[in-house]
């Protein structure tokens, strides 16, 4: 009888109620399933029930060497293993078992109990037999369970391999809401033009990326794993009107432009400011260019100052032709930016430059 049959009997036994208390389940389930995993379960040096531990007892110790325990299996109820882990932690912690198991028959949960965090985050894995397939089944219980796994140390192995991806799996999960703020905050330009891009594919028609940047900040819901849904907000910054006016940008009266040298040039927008400060900081030094270039790192996907149109946007021949501006001395920039960005850009400037950005240089790229 194959171990996935024993798993297929042992579900309709559990299905029809047969396994009335503890005794039937250690019998008829937990010692089942160890006959088939290859354990002697008739050698109680190796297969010890009612393992005694400093006046505590723990159900199944599984020993290797003979009477040396390497795990323990506390046996429950069916419904009723919630709370089990504290107890078996204290008899695993006490006996320095690496591998514990709490199971109702139905249900197992494997758990590295020196490993850190809370009961349910150092369960590796939890079994469902009636809920998971045959398959899953028998892979998981060869994996963890099965006495040449157990007795040559893999299962431990693999047991903290996976612990380990889910440790790793949960920090992703936290992170993912921190790292999409980011890239909406800082209006990161790769993200910005992946969705100009899709909505032209929609409609016909580009938005720009101050319009993308606007709708994400108004619209986009952020929440962490353990945040519930109807406690999330979207992402929003105040009304342009209610922002007090920054030391790095020049007064609206003024107009759009920026003030460097004590003296104050009149842009057409945004773009046009980024163009005339880099002729602006290139003019005072004539190495200024060739230093901003070689800085090693510009956005994240791309670089904003090059020799041609097409080391601006690799790969995308179309933002090369329509949002690259060429400077007096042959150089290239490019103009496929926010506003956000047209300001984090002219900062990386004046810090080659070896100037303040918002004292020696001070700008308005509008609203």
């Amino acid at each position: 009888m194959t171990l996935q049959h024993i798993i297929e009997d042992i579900r309709i036994r559990v299905r029809t109620g047969q396994y009335a208390n503890e005794a039937a389940i250690s019998q008829g389930i937990v010692l089942h399933l160890l006959q088939a995993l290859d354990w002697p379960i008739a050698n109680t040096q190796v297969v010890c029930p009612e393992y005694s531990l400093e006046g505590r007892r723990v159900d199944f110790a599984l020993c290797h060497p003979a009477t040396k325990p390497i795990a323990f299996i506390e046996v429950k109820q069916i419904g009723q293993t919630d709370g089990g882990e504290r107890q078996l932690f204290e008899y695993a912690f006490h006996a320095g078992v690496p591998l514990a198991i709490l199971t109702d028959g139905q249900e197992w949960n494997f758990y590295l109990p020196a490993e850190q965090g809370d009961y349910g985050e150092r369960r590796v894995y939890k079994l469902d037999i009636i809920e998971r397939d045959l398959e899953e089944c028998a892979t998981r219980f060869k994996r963890y369970l099965s006495y040449a796994e157990i007795t040559s140390g893999h299962a431990i192995t693999s047991a903290r391999e996976d612990y380990q991806n889910i440790t790793k799996n949960r920090q992703i999960l936290t992170q993912l809401p921190t790292a999409w703020l980011k890239l909406v905050d800082d209006e990161d330009d790769l993200l910005l033009e992946l969705i100009a891009d899709q909505v032209e594919n929609l409609c016909g028609f580009k938005p720009s990326l101050d319009t993308v940047a606007k709708f994400l900040k108004e619209n986009v819901f952020l929440r962490s794993p353990n945040t519930p849904a109807e406690l999330a907000r979207p992402v929003r910054k105040a009304p342009a009107e209610s922002l007090p006016t920054s030391s790095n940008r020049a007064t609206h009266q003024v107009g759009i432009g920026f003030k460097f040298d004590g003296h104050f040039t009149l842009c057409r927008n945004g773009r046009d400011v980024l163009v005339k400060v880099f002729e602006a900081l290139s003019e005072r030094d004539a190495t200024f260019l060739e230093r901003f270039a070689s800085r090693p790192k510009h956005g994240r996907t791309r670089r904003y100052l090059a020799r041609t149109p097409e080391e601006l946007y690799p790969g995308r021949l179309d933002l090369a032709r329509e949002h690259s501006s060429q400077l007096k001395s042959g150089w290239f920039i490019g103009t496929n930016v926010s506003k956000t960005q047209i300001e984090r850009i002219i900062e990386m400037a004046c810090e080659v430059a070896h100037i303040h950005f918002g004292r020696d240089l001070v700008i308005n790229v509008g609203e």
